[in-house]
C-alpha cells in the first residue's frame, strides 16, 4: 500500500495515539470521513454539470467522443521507423565479412600467411 509496509503503519498509528489521544482518534477519523464524502460529492456534481453543459450543447454521449479510436488503426510511428532506418538497405554480414578479409590480407601482408600451429 504506497510502498509503506505494516512495520511503518503501525508505528504511524502509535505517532498518532501519543499526539492526539485515544479520546480524539475516532473524532478525527469521522472528520476525514465527512471531508472526503464532500470531496467526492462535489467532484460528482462538477462531472455531471460538464456532461449536462455538453449534451445542451449539442456534443452528444462524451464516453462514445473519443478522438483515440480513429486511430487504432494508424500506426505512423513503425512506418517512420523503417522508412527512417539506415539499416535496411545496407548488407551487413558482407560489410563486416569485408572488411575481415582485409583485415587477414593486412596482417599477411606484414607477416606473411597465417598458419595453425597443431
Amino acid at each position: 500500500m504506497f510502498g509503506i509496509g505494516g512495520s511503518e503503519i503501525f508505528f504511524i498509528i502509535i505517532i498518532a495515539l501519543m499526539l492526539f489521544g485515544s479520546k480524539n482518534i475516532p473524532d478525527i477519523a469521522r472528520t476525514l470521513g465527512k471531508g472526503f464524502a464532500q470531496l467526492r460529492h462535489a467532484t460528482n456534481e462538477i462531472k455531471n454539470e460538464i456532461t449536462k453543459s455538453a449534451e445542451e450543447n449539442g456534443l452528444g454521449d462524451l464516453k462514445e467522443m473519443n478522438p483515440l479510436n480513429d486511430l487504432k488503426d494508424i500506426n505512423p510511428i513503425n512506418d517512420i521507423k523503417e522508412s527512417l532506418n539506415p539499416l535496411n538497405d545496407i548488407d551487413l554480414t558482407s560489410d563486416v565479412q569485408k572488411e575481415i578479409d582485409q583485415a587477414k590480407e593486412d596482417i599477411e601482408q606484414m607477416t606473411g600467411p597465417i598458419k595453425r600451429q597443431r
